[in-house]
């Protein structure tokens, strides 16, 4: 029973993405609220050699809104290590173009270092697409020049993100090398139907009902 009501409650907090209330950081208007962050971690490579300060390791700190200080004294944040890599992915939303030149995602980096990172793109969780890369700080990516060189319509949604710690910027070595990742967010985005995020329930739903059923 607890299984089902936790499958349930999921289902619920997708199909109320729809009433979320816009959220603003870092000055930028984010219409689906919470609903907007990556949802969920689906890998994470740290780089060689990798950070070393307490509690940087942990990638769930990438998933949701932002909630780190400004500077790396603090926890929150996932440093990626030199060349160290995470791929996220969004469940209630997909990142979709623009249509213009406005930035379509936006990757809270942290820290006063300069540590470039790059940005890739995935409708499957399997074949990326790079689409440029962020320079330290927080900083926007516009996906539609790379989907229109591509001959990929603007309209495909996306759901996962791979962000790459680009080795040969900033640090090299040390307590907080690679990028610190805190969150990531699209601006851009479409909710994903009910129908469809149910779907993505459903196997769960169906397996614990048949174990009610033979018990």
């Amino acid at each position: 029973m607890k299984r089902l009501l936790a499958a349930s409650a999921a289902i619920a907090a997708a199909f109320g993405a729809a009433n979320a209330a816009p959220l603003v950081f870092d000055g930028i208007t984010f219409d689906d609220g919470d609903a907007a962050f990556a949802d969920a971690v689906v890998s994470f490579t740290p780089g060689d050699p990798a950070a070393t300060a307490a509690g940087t390791q942990d990638p769930q700190n990438a998933v949701g809104r932002p909630d780190a200080p400004s500077t790396t004294n603090g926890n929150n944040y996932v440093s990626l290590g030199r060349g160290g890599e995470i791929v996220l992915q969004f469940t209630d939303n997909a990142v979709i173009a623009s249509g213009d030149s406005s930035d379509d995602l936006y990757v809270f980096e942290i820290g006063s270092d300069v540590e470039d990172t790059f940005v890739e793109i995935s409708t499957d969780g399997i074949t990326f697409l790079e689409v440029g890369k962020v320079t330290g700080g927080t900083r926007g990516v516009d996906i539609d020049a790379f989907l229109n060189a591509n001959s990929i319509p603007l309209s495909t949604k996306f759901f996962f993100v791979k962000l790459i710690d680009d080795p040969n910027e900033g640090q090299r070595s040390g307590t907080f090398v690679g990028a610190d990742i805190n969150a990531l967010g699209a601006i851009s985005s479409t909710e994903v139907p009910i129908p469809a995020a149910a779907l993505l329930f459903a196997p769960a739903l169906g397996l614990i009902a048949r174990r009610r059923k033979k018990a």
